[in-house]
């Protein structure tokens, strides 16, 4: 993690109240929530109070719920909302009301606030931050695991190798990021034995003209180029001439196969 990274983490994880407020405005959530049409009650844990307090608890060091609360009740005495009185204290900071109303978070409201938070911070990417005046992304997939229930194991199965009852429902994720801001533009999800390459066929609409897009040997294929015609499968292990024009609209599809984490990585343009 870098130094500025872990900086912001630091800052967000001290702070009384709920920072997130700053980065993704009320007005921005309320639009979102009015073109989606969701409708929901006016109580203590509204959507937005909730998403606030989600993603500060994300972040904290203290990832308890308990500690999210506290941090609302800071939110509202700062901002000199009435807070329920010290009698109704108990029932106020008990994290059952909370973690409901966290459950009732909808998930097209949480990927479109995504799109626009990815959306804005490439707004102010200028040509100066591009490599070569193409804007570099960065694809992965990865898997992640959830809480054992009926629903998720439907969708999302445990590995074949465990008993039943003796695992957790694993999902196989796809992220493409872009190098200059760091924040995922495109992500998709699936089950858990399904191939990177199918992974990225579903975010080729999130790619531009010009892309270069870079990924480990998992997307080396050269049906990639066949399924999508104005991609590039271009693997190199030092130089990469991105010169010469192959189509109208061309994306360029770099594949690192021999490239480490933490490792340097030179891209050089040839004339």
């Amino acid at each position: 993690m870098t130094l500025r990274v872990q900086i912001l983490k630091d800052k967000f994880s001290q702070s009384l109240g709920l920072p997130f407020k700053e980065l993704l405005p009320e007005s921005v959530i309320r639009l979102a929530i009015s073109e989606l049409k969701i409708k929901y009650k006016k109580r203590l844990f509204d959507p937005i109070i909730t998403l606030w307090a989600f993603l500060s608890q994300v972040l904290d060091n203290d990832k308890t719920c308990h500690n999210a609360v506290s941090k609302i009740i800071a939110h509202l005495a700062e901002s000199e909302v009435e807070v329920p009185s010290l009698r109704d204290a108990p029932r106020t900071t008990d994290t059952s009301a909370y973690c409901q109303a966290r459950a009732r978070l909808p998930e097209k409201l949480l990927e479109k606030l995504f799109n626009y938070s990815a959306q804005k911070l490439e707004e102010k990417v200028t040509q100066e931050h591009l490599w070569c005046g193409r804007n570099v992304l960065v694809i992965d997939g990865s898997t992640v695991s959830m809480p054992d229930t009926i629903e998720n194991q439907k969708e999302y199965p445990q590995p074949s190798t465990q008993r039943s009852g003796c695992g957790f429902p694993i999902a196989k994720i796809g992220v493409i990021f872009s190098l200059v801001t760091g924040a995922a533009v495109a992500l998709c999800i699936d089950v858990l034995n399904t191939h990177d390459i199918k992974l990225a066929r579903k975010m080729y609409s999130f790619l531009k003209p010009n892309d270069v897009l870079l990924g480990d040997r998992a997307f080396c294929a050269y049906a990639i180029s066949l399924l999508s015609k104005s991609l590039v499968v271009m693997p190199y292990s030092v130089n990469i001439n991105l010169a010469q024009p192959l189509c109208e609209k061309v994306k360029l599809f770099a594949i690192a196969t021999n490239w480490l984490p933490g490792t340097n990585l030179k891209l050089v343009q040839k004339d």
